[in-house]
């Protein structure tokens, strides 16, 4: 999936010259033997350049404002090999607009107990110096995010690697554009939202388009360059008749067709990375857009329904920070539907009228044409298939008025105990952390949406820390979550966000 940059991170290592030249030579050979395993360990899905050791208010501060104009640095790493007097840091710092992380850790993993003398406790005083830049950032009340750990370990390489990928989600939000076709769905109150907040908070534009102009380009595509998409659409997918006339059935598919190609020019065109719909304003479409959307988003493009713009560019952000995983299972966009209440067995079931994306499909994915009652147009062609098993996470961005909350919930996914032939959409079934009934009920009393963006590829500490670098509140249902000690958080931070 295509970010436009390819993004970089900045190792700047702290020190002084108390110590001497000698001292700094050893600094600057332990960081770019750090640098250099940390590329070579296949665990970082971005590179790490390693920068001339930072010593000076000027050195540092010329730093971070060149690291404000590199288009591909999407965030700096900082350590403190020795003693780096913080107020040398404060420039820099109030200065600085892109992701910090803060590594706490030095160049050896043992103390040396037979040879460690004066001169390498002076040189190797991470446990010192970290201390004293890790209090002026607190102090300034500058947003990072600190890990702490040998450098060396894969499990600390795996959390800077995660960090990255929510660096890179906060780089590229700035770069989310969201096309609106018609309105919200009428009367329908947690799908909209403040879109100038947005732009300021996100980044994100949220335009509005006329129906109409979209479906003109859905005109203009060729019958050539439908015949050819459909072509790859029979040799890719199952094609499930149930009785239905193989020709008929094929012309519907070519509505979807054109849909998919009209779609995704006046996107490119207009430089728009998530798009919403509305099934109560289709005007010369002939059909709901459902195979057309779910393919876009199978492509990186972020998708609301019934105008949801909040989950649409929720979705895109989630498949920018997920790309590239290894053995990635898939970002969608989802809502709840139903649940079963049978206990041991409680879940909800997740699907949509038509546009859930096919990342997440497990084994073969059909084709199918059904009737769909609301739209009032044909039967729509639609992607059919059942999710992959798994952990994932579901988020909710709300707008409470006075501010954005993002709701985080940990999520089992699970195959369905049985099949459902007459359900023809696809779907998943999960049940939320800690169990379905604290699960819901925490979501609910924090408000959370009946659309979500979900992933199986992310999780809830890289969600919470995007929201963090955003400047907005998070909550958490996990595992650990109990109603009273929810009910609480959700009090403090109320107080807080009123007053902060």
């Amino acid at each position: 999936m295509k970010t436009g940059k390819n993004y970089k991170f900045w190792f700047c290592t702290g020190s002084q010259d108390l110590y001497g030249d000698e001292c700094l030579k050893k600094v600057a050979e332990h960081s770019k033997i750090m640098v250099e395993e940390l590329n070579k360990s296949g665990e970082l899905p971005f590179e790490v350049v390693w920068k001339p050791t930072l010593i000076t208010n000027e050195l540092i501060r010329k730093t971070f404002n060149e690291a404000n104009a590199e288009e591909e640095c999407a965030g700096v790493i900082t350590w403190m090999h020795t003693f780096s007097p913080a107020k040398s840091w404060i420039l820099g710092l109030q200065e600085y607009r892109k992701p910090l992380l803060h590594l706490h850790t030095q160049f050896n993993q043992e103390i040396p107990y037979d040879t460690i003398d004066m001169d390498f406790m002076n040189e190797n005083q991470s446990a010192h110096g970290d201390r004293e830049y890790g209090h002026i950032v607190t102090r300034m009340g500058i947003e990072r995010k600190v890990i702490v750990g040998h450098w060396d370990d894969k499990a600390i390489q795996g959390r800077i690697a995660s960090w990255m990928r929510t660096a890179v989600g906060v780089m590229e939000s700035s770069h989310i554009r969201v096309m609106r076709v018609a309105d919200n769905m009428r009367n329908v109150a947690v799908t909209e939202g403040d879109k100038v907040e947005a732009q300021i908070k996100f980044g994100w534009e949220i335009d509005a388009y006329p129906i109409n102009e979209i479906a003109e380009y859905v005109d203009a595509v060729s019958k050539g360059d439908i015949d050819a998409l459909v072509d790859e659409y029979y040799d890719k997918y199952e094609m499930i008749l149930e009785g239905r006339d193989p020709e008929e059935f094929k012309k519907h598919v070519e509505v979807q067709a054109g849909i998919e190609i009209g779609f995704e020019k006046f996107l490119e065109e207009r430089n728009y990375q998530a798009i919403v719909t509305h099934f109560g304003d289709l005007g010369a479409l002939k059909q709901l857009p459902g195979l057309a959307i779910q393919r876009l988003m199978e492509k990186g493009y972020g998708f609301g329904a019934e105008g949801d713009w909040k989950t649409a560019a929720m979705v895109r952000l989630m498949k920018i920070m997920a790309a590239g995983v290894k053995d990635a299972k898939g970002t969608s966009f989802f809502e709840d539907y139903t649940y079963n209440l049978v206990p041991g067995k409680e879940g909800i079931l997740q699907a949509h009228m038509l546009e859930v994306c096919p990342t997440i499909a497990d084994g073969k994915v059909g084709i199918k044409v059904c009737p769909l009652s609301m739209g009032d147009r044909e039967d729509p062609a639609r992607l059919v298939f059942s999710s992959k098993e798994g952990h994932g996470v579901a988020t909710s961005l709300i707008d409470l008025g006075d501010r954005f909350r993002l709701i985080i919930n940990d999520v089992d996914c699970k195959k369905i105990e049985k099949p459902m032939p007459k359900l023809p959409v696809a779907s998943a079934f999960w049940t939320p952390e800690p169990n379905l009934q604290t699960g819901a009920e925490s979501w609910i009393l924090a408000g959370g949406a009946h659309h979500t963006a979900f992933s199986y590829d992310l999780t809830a500490e890289q969600m919470g820390d995007w929201a963090a670098a955003m400047g907005i509140e998070a909550v958490y249902i996990d595992k650990d979550t109990t109603i009273r000690q929810f009910k609480n958080e959700l009090k403090w931070n109320e107080v807080y966000y009123k007053f902060h």
